[in-house]
């Protein structure tokens, strides 16, 4: 598979680009930008003007914003496969980027020009409504997240997190392995690092998870999701 085909192919992955034409993905490809972090690198800070968005091809990107006191309050964690930054697109030039953005882990980017996806749009009426759809079913997708923050205890936020972690052609019990910081997960999960490391210590003693240092590894997808009420997958 030539390159061009292969980042094509990836892209798709992601709600923004899955309906787009394959001519207007391949004049977004030919103009990215390919920006590689070291893990604790700062991408962008809350405030600089925003001119691009961005593809994770590998890593881990957190999002987050400082409160006055300094502390630190992570709003997402960016894995392969997603994308951030793309709604400061619609805010006109005078967009600014709303939270920083630092590498959890080493991490490989593929970055766009805000304007030209902008000018692609105005070109189809098709891609439009596309990423319009597409955008709907990430803000439902949202919305239920916003649901367990806020009316689910902690121990159904965590298994929620990592249910939402497993391929959804998994249906049986694998392991799967989860590397990002249990600190980060509990940031991103408003959750105490000390009540974390409980519900965990009880998820494993009950045979459904292991860990190994930051490492979790689900044992029992299916009784994961009976903690939750979730039915399995079709």
């Amino acid at each position: 598979m030539n390159r061009p085909v292969q980042v094509a192919s990836e892209l798709r992955r992601a709600y923004l680009f899955a309906d787009m034409a394959d001519e207007h993905l391949k004049i977004l490809i030919n103009s990215m930008q390919e920006p590689r972090l070291k893990a604790g690198e700062a991408l962008f800070r809350h405030g600089q003007p925003a001119d691009r968005f961005f593809f994770v091809r590998d890593g881990l990107i957190k999002l987050f914003r400082l409160s006055p006191e300094g502390d630190e309050k992570i709003i997402e964690i960016i894995r392969p496969g997603e994308t951030f930054a793309e709604a400061i697109m619609f805010m006109g030039i005078q967009g600014r980027y709303p939270v920083s953005a630092e590498a959890v882990s080493e991490s490989h980017l593929y970055a766009f020009e805000q304007k030209m996806f902008v000018g692609l749009l105005r070109e189809s009426s098709d891609a439009c409504f596309g990423l319009l759809a597409s955008m709907s079913r990430r803000l439902h997708m949202l919305v239920n997240q916003i649901e367990s923050l806020t009316l689910q205890n902690a121990t159904y936020r965590l298994v929620a997190y990592l249910l939402e972690q497993i391929p959804r052609d998994v249906k049986t019990s694998p392991e799967v392995q989860l590397t990002t910081p249990k600190g980060v997960i509990a940031s991103r999960l408003a959750i105490q690092p000390e009540t974390l490391s409980r519900i965990l210590a009880k998820l494993r003693s009950g045979g459904l998870i292991e860990m190994q240092g930051n490492h979790i590894t689900v044992r029992d997808v299916q009784a994961l999701r009976n903690l939750v009420h979730m039915p399995p997958t079709d």
